[in-house]
């Protein structure tokens, strides 16, 4: 695990103490980036050429109630994870308003007066609601042009108070429609899996929701440093919203991809506990967001995962998917042991599984 010393641990501490986040250094004028948050090129490498656009599949869910439809669905999302481990759903059953309307929820928050925001900002993960700028600001190796929040919304949802008041109705309501969504997605992918179709949703794949709210500020010089850098995602399952700006890359074929917003499209991917889970069946692909000068980008990544919260229940590869020519490759281990672990070590373009394979 990465640990920040010296002169740097103090520019950190600074930085944290303002609770203003990357968007503070914004308002405040700066024009050349502090440098707690320039990436090494050896180690965040842009590409050299423009990046290609992603050919990631775009799958229609409607009609999935129909026998036929559904099996052509089940073998798009099926290739899609093979290929991509990425996909995009449309006609997903979340309307173009809500999805709207949770973007301006996420732009208002942090738009908001400094004094009312630094209510919220915290460290203490265990927290509800958790705002912050950057989650492993002392243990990455670099500083991320990013302002996030953050808030368990599954298993134990919070007491409305919890949560902000600027984008409160919004948050409840957009996780309620995107827990409906997961489920259906956990559905599909199970009936990939040749396992019986509520197989991953009875695993407690779908058990847990964490939403977090990203806000990347316009940056001065964005060829310095990350929006987000490489990094796969901890949780079961991904779904994310984007605006209009763009940013979101995938790494594919040892080349990145950008994702282009698409309307009323939502972007899924699989994550760690996923790819332990299928036992490498499918892989939990590593992505980054560029940071730019056109923010602010806003997104909304729901996790479906329970994170740090209790639960005692233990994840390994499912034993229906195993045989004697596919041995387990992951010791068996818990939703929160995974997280802590993924968190200790920050988004430093290594793999948490690493941590837990056997061989």
């Amino acid at each position: 695990m990465y640990s920040a010393t010296g002169d740097r641990l103090t520019q950190l501490r600074a930085f944290d103490e303002t609770k203003a986040g990357v968007k503070g250094l914004v308002d405040a004028g700066v024009s050349t980036i502090p440098s707690i948050f320039i990436h090494p090129n050896n180690d965040y490498p842009r590409s050299t050429t423009v990046e290609k656009i992603a050919t990631i599949p775009t799958i229609d869910l409607s009609g999935i109630e129909n026998n036929l439809k559904r099996r052509d669905v089940v073998k798009m999302i099926q290739d899609a994870l093979e290929t991509w481990g990425f996909f995009q759903v449309v006609n997903h059953g979340i309307s173009e308003t809500i999805l709207q309307e949770m973007l301006e929820g996420v732009r208002r928050f942090f738009e908001q007066d400094d004094e009312v925001k630094k209510c919220f900002y915290t460290r203490d993960v265990s927290r509800k609601f958790v705002y912050n700028s950057n989650f492993d600001l002392y243990s990455g190796p670099a500083t991320n042009w990013r302002d996030s929040f953050s808030c368990f919304m599954a298993p134990y949802p919070p007491n409305p108070q919890e949560l902000p008041a600027c984008n409160r109705e919004i948050l409840m309501q957009y996780s309620n429609q995107v827990m409906m969504l997961g489920k259906t997605l956990f559905e599909l992918i199970s009936e990939t899996l040749e396992l019986g179709r509520d197989h991953l949703n009875k695993l407690g794949c779908s058990e847990g929701l964490q939403v977090l709210g990203h806000y990347y500020p316009a940056c001065p010089q964005p060829h310095l440093t990350m929006g987000s850098p490489k990094h796969s995602d901890g949780d079961f399952l991904t779904v994310l919203l984007q605006d209009k700006v763009g940013g979101l890359q995938v790494h594919h074929q040892d080349q990145w991809f950008d994702v282009p917003p698409t309307p009323g499209a939502l972007v899924i991917n699989i994550g760690d506990l996923l790819q332990l889970v299928t036992n490498d069946k499918f892989k939990s692909v590593e992505h980054r967001a560029l940071s730019n000068t056109k923010g602010p980008r806003i997104s909304v990544a729901s996790f479906f995962t329970t994170s740090i919260q209790p639960s005692t229940r233990v994840y390994g590869p499912i034993k229906e998917l195993l045989s004697y020519a596919n041995p387990p490759r992951y010791r068996e281990t818990t939703v929160k042991e995974l997280t802590i672990s993924y968190k200790n070590k920050g988004l430093d373009g290594t793999s948490t599984l690493n941590y837990y394979r056997l061989s």
